[in-house]
């Protein structure tokens, strides 16, 4: 049982996790709005905790953001030590989570279809580290220009303020497990150097 001074914490948590959903989508305020047809002022205020969630705000932005309203809220587990799978699908990767929200490295069991993405993206970067392990299949790392295929049993960590990208370039099915920090999930594309003409 949640008491009021742990509501008050738990709920503390919920604007910046909105944020960091919303960035990680590399979505506007404009965009949630327009889905949702919550405020951008409602949804600003949301984020910055100057306005207290309710279940009727959440049950929208728990659908935009593909996450379950537990993920969103955060709710202490008790003695409970086991994680509840709650798969979410971004850019057609399942993210399965394998640790619970807070503080801390977040764990993540990958899973890309065959050709995911299609093709080759844009390089991104963002504070942290990030490590990978390739469980199954043949998973395409392309980091500070080079590129490199990663093997099941191989395992790859870097600084993620290196531009990389990650994706499937194969007919066969990948399945990654993921370690990054909180930081990890608020991707930002890489700024392309001004063309001089």
């Amino acid at each position: 049982m949640v008491g009021m001074d742990d509501l008050d914490t738990v709920l503390g948590t919920v604007g910046p996790r909105l944020r960091a959903l919303r960035e990680h989508r590399g979505s506007t305020l404009a965009d949630v709005a327009g889905v949702t047809g919550i405020s951008v002022s409602t949804l600003s205020r949301l984020e910055s905790a100057r306005r207290r969630p309710t279940l009727e705000l959440l049950l929208p932005l728990a659908r935009f953001h593909e996450v379950t309203i537990d993920e969103l809220v955060d709710v202490p587990a008790g003695d409970d030590p086991r994680v509840a799978p709650h798969p979410t699908v971004r850019h057609g990767v399942t993210y399965v989570p394998l640790s619970r929200r807070g503080e801390g490295p977040h764990a993540y069991r990958l899973e890309y279809p065959p050709r995911t993405p299609p093709e080759v993206g844009e390089p991104r970067v963002h504070e942290g580290y990030e490590w990978l392990y390739v469980l199954s299949g043949t998973l395409r790392l392309v980091l500070g220009g080079r590129s490199l295929d990663l093997v099941a049993g191989e395992a790859a960590e870097f600084d993620t303020r290196v531009p990389h990208w990650l994706g499937n370039v194969s007919d066969g099915a990948v399945e990654v497990l993921a370690l990054y920090g909180p930081q990890g999930e608020r991707m930002h594309v890489r700024a392309r150097p001004r063309r001089s003409d």
